[in-house]
């Protein structure tokens, strides 16, 4: 018997907010170096903690998730500015309660349920077609957003029937 396997790449679309982010640590690490060595030195260690968490933050502003389906197993990793990666989910979709696109009828009671924590793995673009899985995390449900294209969603159909819903 052969293993149905199907590897996805999905580019998180960069934000305002992100891009502030971006900028703004870069001027304030250059503005206290600058401070740092007009001003007063002991503002450098200011400017050495703000490049540090350049170092941290400014990759997780440029995000892509690659989804990995080997029978019915779903693996979620983050590649942080494409040097970085980072496992983020490991779904098993036999496990899941519903899957079906995220602005589907299907979805009316999960996407109108606050209670329910939100995990989402996908571009953000909301003109793309994303799905939700509803699946448990421990004792708590959870819906995980994800953006597969066509013929990973119907591997994943094939894999549970039942549970998914492509409409």
């Amino acid at each position: 018997m052969s293993d149905l396997y199907y590897e996805l790449l999905v580019k998180k679309e960069t934000t305002a907010k992100d891009r502030i982010t971006k900028f703004g640590l870069i001027f304030l690490t250059v503005l206290s170096v600058l401070a740092g060595l007009l001003i007063n030195p002991v503002l450098l260690i200011a400017a050495i903690a703000l490049g540090v968490a350049c170092y941290f933050i400014i990759p997780k502003t440029d995000l892509e998730y690659e989804y990995l389906y080997v029978n019915g197993e779903l693996d979620i990793d983050m590649v942080m500015s494409k040097s970085k990666r980072k496992k983020a989910k490991s779904i098993d979709l036999s496990q899941a309660d519903m899957i079906a696109p995220v602005n589907s009828h299907r979805m009316d009671y999960y996407n109108g349920n606050q209670k329910m924590k939100t995990l989402d793995y996908s571009s953000g673009n909301p003109d793309h077609k994303r799905f939700a899985v509803i699946t448990r995390d421990g004792t708590e449900s959870v819906r995980i957003i994800i953006e597969p294209d066509e013929k990973m969603a119907q591997s994943i159909k094939n894999c549970a029937p039942s549970k998914v819903f492509l409409d």
